[in-house]
Formats: structure tokens, sequence, C-alpha cells
């Protein structure tokens, strides 16, 4: 297979399937797009039931394009990360890995658009959030839930509004940002630096007004990341983690036991947002975001320094702040199933707090003179009161 049939090979997927996030070549199993969630065979007529080694390894060789640096990462480190585009069609984020002794290939496809808080239909607090003027902004959220593409909204806000310098560091560019009223320069790791540790120290010294790190992985990344918001940057990046509170844990967990209190004061001082991101799957097809917003105020930090305490939680202070723009996963996800953009069954499977969840779904059915029970006939046995007496 030659680079140009690889091209048509992937043009033939897009087009049976427009809406496809992810392709997936894995041996033993035929060639799969991922559409709202779940993977589906493709190209059929082609016959290909199942994909040898010498399949997955030639579209391997294609991808990496004898791009030394990344063939050395696949040998010695098992798995390579790089960015493929396909000429006047789409960009993807590639991760080439080897299992089993044969290799494995997953592309995410990259939108070619840079999208607005608008059509993202994003809350009007991420507007706020673009106009922060230093500290740290982290979006947080499982693989595939759509922490890129939020990012590359409240950047777009930016670069619409404000002549300031913006460097990202990214593995690899999944937006190319247009020269609007901020001036980008966008780095790749492995082609512009080396790590984002020293890709962000380097970045300190370009003058920029706002760094995006694409993902804070390491102590010495952190570490660096909140220097910058100290001195008057404003950083942002993203974390996997499953909700607000665990972002803390997980960035003081970097950090050794005798250095936590000093990391919490820094934290308390610097965070600015933290958003949460989980993708549900939508009536009718397709996927929605739910959201989780917590910003910063005195109780927050009190909560950072401290630790969380009963009636100090961060879920209680991100209910309580819902006017602010605030929200927990679970306010949103009712939200969505009173709209009717999502099941019962999806609610409660996505929720944090189930019995929250439930309760709000509850007083939505009884609203609509729904029934809110399966239990039926209940009724006084009197018979059984009169033998009593």
């Amino acid at each position: 297979m030659r680079r140009a049939e690889l091209d048509s090979f992937l043009t033939k997927i897009m087009d049976e399937n427009p809406q496809a996030s992810d392709i997936n070549f894995t041996v033993g199993k035929p060639p799969q797009a991922e559409v709202d969630g779940f993977l589906k065979p493709v190209c059929r007529d082609l016959g290909i039931d199942k994909l040898t080694p010498f399949h997955t390894e030639t579209i391997a060789l294609n991808l990496l394009s004898a791009d030394r640096r990344n063939i050395q990462h696949l040998l010695t480190q098992g798995s390579a990360d790089l960015s493929y585009h396909l000429p006047g069609r789409a960009r993807f984020r590639v991760n080439i890995f080897s299992q089993r002794g044969t290799y494995s290939v997953v592309m995410r496809q990259l939108p070619t658009k840079v999208p607005s808080v608008e059509d993202l239909k994003l809350p009007p607090v991420f507007k706020k959030m673009a106009e922060e003027k230093f500290g740290i902004i982290f979006i947080t959220g499982a693989t595939g839930s759509g922490k890129s593409t939020t990012l590359a909204g409240i950047l777009n806000e930016i670069n619409m509004k404000k002549a300031v310098h913006v460097v990202t560091l990214e593995d690899p560019v999944e937006f190319v940002h247009p020269q609007l009223k901020s001036t980008f320069n966008q780095r790749e790791l492995g082609l512009d630096f080396d790590n984002f540790s020293s890709g962000l120290r380097a970045a300190l010294r370009q003058a920029p007004k706002v760094i995006l790190v694409g993902e804070m992985r390491d102590r010495e990344t952190v570490e660096i990341g909140m220097s910058a918001a100290e001195t008057g940057h404003l950083v942002l990046s993203t974390l996997h983690t499953v909700d607000a509170g665990q972002a803390i844990n997980r960035v003081v967990g970097m950090f050794e036991l005798e250095e936590e209190r000093l990391i919490r004061i820094r934290l308390a001082d610097t965070i600015r947002w933290i958003v949460g991101q989980r993708l549900l799957p939508k009536v009718g097809g397709g996927r929605i975001a739910a959201l989780e917003i917590l910003g910063n105020n005195l109780r927050v930090k009190e909560s950072i320094v401290n630790g969380e305490s009963e009636g100090k939680t961060f879920y209680e202070m991100m209910q309580q702040a819902r006017p602010f723009g605030w929200m927990t996963f679970d306010d949103c996800i009712v939200e969505h199933y009173q709209k009717g953009l999502i099941t019962e069954e999806v609610a409660l499977a996505y929720a944090s707090k189930r019995a929250m969840v439930a309760r709000g779904i509850d007083q939505i059915r009884s609203s609509r003179g729904q029934k809110t029970t399966d239990i039926e006939g209940l009724a006084m046995d009197r018979e059984y009161a009169r033998k009593i007496e």
C-alpha cells in the first residue's frame, strides 16, 4: 500500500461515515470507525473481514513516513503520537502502538474549523474565562470527552477580542487558529520542543500573555505552569480526572507529602476555573456534553488549602453558586433530561450522585403529571386490623 492508496482508503471511510470521530485498525478485526461512541465495521465491500499484522504494519509505516523520531519512539517505547493530513479533507491525531507483537493504529479526526463558544453551545460563563488576565484554567475529563475542543473555543474567544500573544504547546497541534486580533504561535511536541516542561519553560521567554499546555502530565510541568500563572500569564491546560475535586487531588498528588501545604496554597491562589466534561449519548443519535464548572472564591480557596469537609465540599459550592454560572454534572444532566436531549437511563448512568439525579427526574416527571414510581395497588388491610383488636 502506497501513501496515495492509504489516502484513498481513508477518504472512502470518511465518505461512508461523515460523523466518524475515530478510525481504528486492529489485527483480527475489520477496519472500524467510531460513530457516536460505538465502533462499526467499514468498507465491507473491500472484503477485509480481519486485518492481518501485515495490513496494520503497512498502514503504520505509511503514516510514520520515515519520521526517525517517531519510529524510534515506537520501537523503544511501544507507541508513537503524530499528526496526519488528508489533503483537502481532514486532519488526524494518530497513535500507533504495539500489542502482542503486532501494531494497532487509532486515528482521531480533528475538525478543520476552529469552533466558537456559540458553535459549541457552551454556557456564557466560558466568555468570562476568556476574559481572565492570569491564573490557571483546567479542563478535565476522560480521553475523547472534548477537552481540546472546549479549549479551542476559549482560545477563539480570546483571538476575536484581545490583541495578545498566545503560545500553544500541543501533542499534536489539533486546531490551527487563524491570525485574527491575537498573535498565535502553535508548537508541536517532538517537532518544535522535546517535552511539555521544557516547552513551557521556553514559552516564558517568548513574551506570551496566554499559554496553552496540551496536558499537565508531570510535577515539573505543573510547577512551571503555576509559576507562569503567578507571574501574570493565563495558563490553560487539561487533566484526566473524573471531576473538579479530583483535579485538585491529582495535582497535589504529584508532589511530596511535605510539599502538600505549600502546593495547596499556590493552587488556591492560581486556579481560576476548573471545567469537567463528559459526553453523553443523545436521543436520536449523536452525543452531548455534560459540564461541571467550578470557579474560585473565598470558600473554594479555603477548601483547596484545607481539603474538603462536611458542608464545605466543591459539589455543594457548585450547587450554591448556580446563579454565577457554576454547575455540577448532576445539575447539567437533569437539565438535559428536562429538555428531552437524553433518556432517564443515560442520565442515571452518567450521574455523579445517582440519588440527586433520580430526585431531579422525579420532580420533572411529577410536574408533567407522569408517574414517579412503579409501586401500585397499595391499600390498608382493614381485616387484619380487626383481627388484632
